[in-house]
């Protein structure tokens, strides 16, 4: 087969890279170790599926939803093996995509990275929008003042009669955070990485903090049913922990956010797998406490449609209004920094795909001084603020899960791949995926698959159409302007 051939096009494998010490890599500064990987990792992970998807996840699960967070971990668990030995073979910038170009070929490097650039850009604009409900909590809690309605609620909502436009409303706060994230960004990773340390810790001891208080308020009788038993919708049982697990599995986002950043790290080789697998066991920790003392407060028929829904949780356990008003504090800045390590992992992935020619030139062109991608991470803030102020969150989550879904699907094949391009008898380095090339990565596809069924029709079709623009863009531009072209 030459390499003229068009169908040779579509699966011939970009090279790893040889210089994993950092040196004729590209642009890109490496500036990061293992610690600040590691709380990129859990600053894009702990928060999302906490502070915000509780009110989405409880309705379907009911109490049981902390077996979706489990069900959820445990898959994220499997595919966390699958990155850790991934990333020490391709320590490179694009992390799924670049993991898909190394082993399965072009065509599926460039679907992988649509699903990963939709994954982070929705996941962005979802945060931003739940931002917003803290930020009001706490003004209300510390002045008496809140933001008015039409200035923090979207145009496009999503109702029971259907989808609902509201002229004249917008929500600002998102736009404003994003705005902000948008500037510390084009300062540089390293400046980024520092201050995102902070906030996780800020994050951490919050969410320490609410356990501890929501604890006190404990009533084991809010765990009884302990599954759905409601079936209007069809979720009762099973099908509502399949359903919850759905919706919170966008918040292990984190861990493919940790792969992006693989052309900025220290030796790469060692730190992109323990950050991975490190901020893998601090968010399910946290996540596990604070969903059980969560329920426990508060029965689960409380959580549907509840704003700002730990501050209230907390408000109504103590009867005072400082217990809300220091989570909301912490919320504000903690989600600050879920939303910035978010649309760093894009602008990296869109860094990564313009680089081997695949989109325009315009989107790896980094600033002499701070070494960032500077028009890439302008648009790619526009476009979340755009979305953030406009449109409901609820049309959001299930879409951001199931580019992460398929993300986590593609990493897990890819390992068997890499494994029977190795030389026998070659000398072992790096982590590997224990039991064998195959073993864990059908079980990570296989949970994968498992929780993408229980994720709504709806969310199909608008993927289905997604796919349908990523293939047109491939074929009329990517594989004419491919840098392997030139090779």
């Amino acid at each position: 087969m030459t390499t003229t051939n068009p169908g040779y096009k579509l699966f011939r494998t970009k090279p790893v890279a040889k210089h994993p010490d950092g040196q004729g890599q590209g642009e890109l500064k490496r500036t990061l170790g293992a610690f600040p990987l590691t709380m990129i990792g859990v600053g894009a992970t702990i928060g999302t599926g906490i502070f915000f998807t509780m009110v989405e996840a409880v309705p379907k699960a009911g109490p049981s939803v902390i077996l979706s967070f489990l069900l959820a971990a445990i898959t994220a668990g499997l595919t966390a093996l699958c990155y850790a030995e991934l990333a020490f073979k391709i320590p490179a910038s694009g992390s799924a995509y670049s993991f898909a170009y190394a082993s399965l070929g072009e065509f599926a490097a460039f679907i992988v990275a649509a699903c990963v650039l939709l994954e982070y850009g929705l996941a962005a604009s979802a945060v931003a929008i739940g931002w917003s409900d803290y930020l009001n909590n706490f003004l209300v809690n510390s002045t008496g003042y809140e933001i008015l309605r039409e200035l923090r609620s979207p145009m496009i909502v999503s109702t029971d009669h259907g989808v609902e436009f509201r002229p004249g409303h917008i929500n600002l706060p998102p736009i404003l955070l994003v705005a902000m994230c948008g500037v510390l960004l084009l300062r540089g990773a390293k400046e980024s990485a520092t201050a995102n340390n902070v906030m996780v810790m800020i994050k951490l001891a919050i969410l320490l903090f609410f356990v501890a208080i929501a604890f006190t308020g404990f009533d084991a009788a809010n765990f009884t049913p302990f599954f759905n038993t409601d079936n209007s919708k069809g979720l009762a049982g099973m099908a509502g922990i399949t359903a919850a697990a759905g919706t919170v599995f966008f918040s292990f986002i984190g861990l493919d956010t940790v792969a992006t950043a693989g052309e900025e790290v220290k030796d790469p080789r060692r730190n992109v797998p323990l950050g991975i697998l490190a901020a893998l066991v601090i968010v399910t920790v946290f996540y596990m406490l604070v969903a059980v003392a969560a329920v426990g407060a508060q029965p689960a028929a409380m959580f549907a449609h509840q704003e700002a829904g730990l501050a209230v949780i907390l408000q109504n356990v103590t009867g005072q209004a400082w217990p809300a008003l220091i989570l909301s504090a912490g919320a504000v800045i903690s989600v600050f920094s879920v939303t910035l390590v978010t649309i760093y992992g894009q602008t990296r992935i869109l860094y990564a795909v313009s680089r081997d020619g695949l989109i325009s030139p315009s989107f790896h062109k980094v600033g002499e001084r701070s070494g960032a991608p500077v028009s890439n991470t302008v648009l790619v803030c526009i476009v979340v603020a755009v979305i953030a102020g406009l449109v409901d969150s609820t049309f959001l989550w299930d879409m951001v899960s199931m580019g992460t879904l398929t993300a986590f699907i593609v990493v897990s094949i890819a390992v068997p791949v890499m494994r029977r391009r190795e030389t026998p008898g070659a000398p072992v380095e790096g982590f590997r995926v224990p039991f064998g090339p195959y073993v864990i990565p059908c079980l990570s596809v296989a949970a994968c698959l498992y929780i993408m069924v229980g994720l709504p029709p709806s969310t199909f079709r608008i993927f289905l159409i997604w796919m349908a623009v990523a293939v047109l863009t491939y074929f009329t531009y990517s594989v004419r302007n491919s840098r392997l072209n030139r090779s």
